[in-house]
């Protein structure tokens, strides 16, 4: 069986977000289970040099955009043992930035149809094509339009794999035929309250349709999360399903992170307190390794629960804790925790921006790590933080759910609270630091989260037996 894995972006060659993380790992450990799989992205303006430099061109083609014919060209590259395909369009993505430019539904129109017509030019004809979020969501209607009958195509099955249904990719309705190359006999399979909707034409158009956590694909038949497209999912039910994220338990690893203070294990965890003391000297906060440290790691969006933290944050800094939040996005929570900082400035520390070092260290030196999410698709954080000995406070929703057990019944590995509630968010905190304080509770519940098995292992089983469910013969 072959899978041509399909995504806007992957690391090690651009990211914007998790997607990149996903698309980073997950195909990696499809192939360690003797699955051919391959990926393929746009080659955009921001991959490194030096991974360009590591590149072989490996042959070009044009590719229909409505009513036009636009270049592609084929670059081949190789990580972690994976091959990778890098489509080069200079006019589409000679560009900075990966999205929100003016003309993204025609970029990735055009890519969504490259994907489609690599086929015929590369020594790999995939069983399996697998798309993911809006960017590729037209590849599945393309491929039932235009690719289903053509020879050499035949029984090439589709997935396609939402990873928040927030960002679904609308466009209006009159771009249709002209960029999207849609006919109007078929504009219903993308057409959703009046626009296109890319990630519905996906939906509609897939053979099977997963999202990143079996929470998440619940919750997105729900009007409160679906954003619109709960009527759909529930019609479509009968080929929805969730699969949790992993994360790269080789890249996360305390035992052998090489930017932190001290390497730890769960079996000697002594360098944590050496990473806590480095991390509260780097912050400017004072070194006090009886003082429990709170951390945060995360967008300051909405949806991350940061109303949460700011109606009880004075209310916690009256108790001997520090607080130490990482991140940036919207303005009115990074005044708020600046103010806070100003007044608290032996107790709180906010660090304007995203530095992925400076994110493992909080990870590494953090007591307490917190994740009050009102919505999470899935979420890697929490499992990061458990994979460096934190204790994770989330509340229970999408993959937070489902990656993190409250340790209340003496086998959990988190802290867990179920209503959007700021009362009930310091609660779950109040535990934890609880257990804090008592060494053998602290031991052990630590030493559970850092041996959880947070790898792909798990996923890639689940997927590939979706696959096989797909390519089996009738």
């Amino acid at each position: 069986m072959k899978v041509l894995y399909a995504t806007s972006e992957a690391r090690p060659f651009a990211a914007s977000g998790g997607l990149a993380d996903v698309a980073g790992s997950l195909p990696q450990a499809i192939r360690a289970r003797l699955v051919g799989c391959r990926v393929v992205m746009p080659l955009y303006e921001s991959v490194p040099e030096e991974l360009r430099e590591q590149m072989r061109f490996v042959t070009s083609f044009s590719v229909p955009v409505s009513w036009r014919r636009q270049y592609c060209g084929v670059f081949e590259a190789r990580s972690g043992g994976v091959v990778y395909y890098l489509l080069d369009n200079q006019y589409y993505f000679k560009r900075a930035g990966l999205y929100g430019h003016y003309d993204d539904a025609e970029r990735f129109a055009f890519f969504s149809r490259a994907i489609l017509e690599l086929i015929d030019h590369i020594d790999f004809r995939p069983d399996i094509i697998h798309c993911n979020d809006w960017q590729t969501g037209l590849t599945p209607v393309y491929y039932n339009l235009f690719y289903a009958s053509r020879p050499g195509y035949e029984n090439i099955r589709t997935v396609y794999t939402i990873h928040n249904i927030q960002y679904q990719g609308k466009y209006g309705m009159e771009i249709l035929g002209d960029v999207f190359g849609i006919p109007e006999y078929a504009a219903s399979l993308v057409e959703q309250d009046g626009c296109v909707n890319l990630m519905k034409g996906g939906i509609e158009a897939a053979d099977k349709v997963t999202t990143v956590s079996p929470t998440y694909a619940m919750e997105i038949c729900d009007p409160w999360f679906s954003f619109g497209l709960d009527s759909i999912l529930r019609a479509r039910g009968w080929k929805l399903a969730g699969i949790l994220n992993g994360i790269d338990v080789d890249s996360y690893n305390p035992a052998t992170d090489g930017v932190i203070a001290q390497n730890y294990t769960a079996e000697d965890p002594a360098g944590k307190a050496v990473c806590k003391a480095a991390l509260q000297k780097e912050l400017g906060l004072p070194v006090m390794a009886d003082v429990p440290l709170i951390v945060m790691v995360t967008r300051l969006v909405s949806h991350k629960g940061l109303d949460l933290v700011k109606y009880v944050l004075d209310e916690l800094l009256q108790e001997p804790v520090q607080v130490a939040i990482l991140g940036s996005g919207d303005w009115a929570y990074e005044t708020f925790f600046r103010e806070m900082q100003a007044r608290y400035p032996d107790k709180f520390c906010f660090y304007e921006g995203f530095v992925p070092d400076l994110a493992r260290r909080f990870y590494a030196g953090g007591d307490i790590f917190l994740m009050p999410s009102k919505s999470e698709p899935c979420g890697l954080a929490q499992m990061v933080a458990c994979r460096y000995g934190d204790l994770v406070v989330v509340r229970e929703t999408g993959g937070l759910k489902d990656s993190i057990t409250d340790c209340g019944d003496g086998e959990g590995i988190g802290f867990t609270f179920k209503t959007y509630n700021a009362g009930d968010m310091l609660n779950a905190i109040h535990r934890a630091l609880g257990v804090y304080r008592s060494a053998e509770d602290y031991t052990a519940v630590r030493r559970r989260a850092m041996e959880t098995d947070f790898s792909w292992g798990k996923s890639a089983n689940e997927y590939i037996r979706m696959y096989k469910s797909l390519t089996k013969p009738e």
